[in-house]
């Protein structure tokens, strides 16, 4: 163990003398405090904050990814060129421990890097409502809406359902043959699920909507739940706003004498901009004792076109904002060691040009993996088993950073990032993926011919 750490901190010692390196710290010592002075958002509070947060982080996980890149494949592939390597297998130090010791020093370098420039972002974070001098209602605003971790719930589309329809119209339209020509079977039944998954979005006006949500438990009936939803219309109105009557509560109620309710029924009249995140709260007293909440949506005549809610969530808090920060930035170092591992061990067998080309790719790839993923569903048959057997594991073995596997909207929302979330991506990210990268490295090197014995 002592020979691996004494490699590290060789490691940590060829990373600090790199400019990039160098280039790097000064820019977010400098951009950080920038930001959190410059940026405004929507005006708001609660805008400014989440503006911040966003860009903060996303841009300490890009150069940290860029420099862990380029720290991990240069300080093994810089030691082969100029034969510094030979120093070191000469002595008691076997090939694994020097894979091992490279790794790790890595790790710690960009570890110490990450916990620093994100104590910062946290720092200017919750200080950015005292240097505003925010007033009472927007402290309370944020402390409920951001300065928070809350647990979400969704009530997700019947995709069961929507299958069926689509299956059972394609049968009738192969019986009737007016199957489209051109389009393969799957790609038909593709388009006929998104129809259906259209329809069942869909409100009409004076029409109604209504997701129900359970297992809400635990919570004190004086505090509050959140809806959270987003709105999108089928004819563009020339405000931009939608007009919205919305109905909480138990409506399994509906059907007992008045004076047999438990609980009530909250009605919200709202008027929302479209394509925009919205949230209202509302008292947690609404919520069944079995953990039981109706979320109805009226779409009442003045909107004069169909209403698309889109992601309506029940939201209640669950925890404190700094541990779900903390949880944030350990999302950051699951990607950190990936990167760090993949550089380090294609490091042992390619040129510092070619390794670090291809560890860019993979990180670029990683921040649209679900991107790809989504483009491409629907493909016909023959495309679909071609890129099952190829493309798709690759893929699998890709690193995802975007959509749920991305921290700032985690934060910027106030949802809580769960732990066996969290546990799910390090054992996957780390112990499989990374794991099984560094193996391959270790046993490249200890096969690799370092300098040939000449006479």
């Amino acid at each position: 163990m002592s020979r691996v750490w004494a490699v590290a901190m060789n490691t940590i010692a060829q990373g600090l003398r790199m400019k990039l390196a160098v280039i790097v710290v000064l820019l977010l010592v400098i951009l950080l405090p920038l930001m959190g002075v410059v940026m405004i958002g929507d005006g708001t509070l609660k805008g400014k904050l989440q503006t911040f947060v966003s860009y903060g982080l996303s841009l300490t996980s890009l150069l940290l990814c860029l420099l862990t890149i380029a720290v991990s494949t240069h300080t093994l592939t810089s030691d082969i060129k100029r034969r510094q390597i030979y120093l070191v297998i000469t002595k008691p130090v076997r090939r694994f421990e020097i894979v091992c010791g490279k790794l790790l020093g890595v790790v710690l370098l960009i570890t110490f890097l990450l916990g620093i420039f994100t104590l910062i972002i946290y720092s200017l974070t919750v200080s950015i409502p005292r240097i505003a001098k925010a007033d009472a209602a927007q402290l309370e605003q944020v402390n409920e809406e951001f300065f928070t971790s809350r647990e979400t719930l969704t009530d997700p589309v019947d995709e069961v359902r929507i299958k069926e329809q689509a299956i059972e119209e394609y049968r009738r339209l192969k019986e009737n043959r007016q199957l489209p020509d051109g389009l393969s079977s799957k790609r038909v039944l593709f388009e006929l699920e998104a129809k259906y998954r259209g329809i069942a979005t869909n409100v009409q006006v004076g029409a109604s909507r209504r997701w129900v949500f359970e297992n809400i438990k635990g919570l004190d009936p004086d505090e509050t739940i959140f809806i959270q939803y987003k709105f999108g219309v089928a004819v563009p109105r020339p405000d931009d706003k939608v007009y919205a009557v919305w109905d909480i509560g138990d409506d399994r109620q509906l059907k007992l004498d008045p004076s047999e309710r438990k609980t009530d029924i909250m009605r919200a009249q709202k008027i929302d901009a479209i394509r925009v995140v919205q949230e209202f709260q509302v008292p947690a007293k609404v919520v069944a004792e079995d953990g039981y909440v109706s979320v109805v949506f009226h779409n009442p005549v003045q909107n004069q076109t169909t209403v698309i809610p889109q992601d309506v969530k029940v939201l209640y808090r669950s925890g404190t904002f700094t541990a779900n920060f903390i949880r944030s930035v350990l999302l950051i170092l699951a990607r950190i060691i990936f990167l760090a591992a993949l550089g380090v061990s294609i490091s042992t067998w390619l040129s510092f040009p070619v390794a670090i080309l291809i560890c860019v790719v993979v990180f670029f790839a990683g921040t649209v993996n679900g991107f790809i993923v989504d483009s491409l569903d629907g493909l016909s048959m023959v495309a679909a088993i071609f890129y099952s057997v190829t493309i798709k594991p690759i893929l699998w073995f890709l690193p995802q950073f975007d959509g749920e596997f991305s921290p700032a909207p985690y934060i910027i929302a106030g949802e809580s990032i769960g732990w066996l979330f969290l546990v799910r991506i390090f054992a996957v990210t780390v112990l499989l993926k990374a794991a099984l990268l560094t193996l391959f490295g270790i046993f490249i090197f200890h096969k690799k011919e370092i300098a040939r014995i000449t006479v």
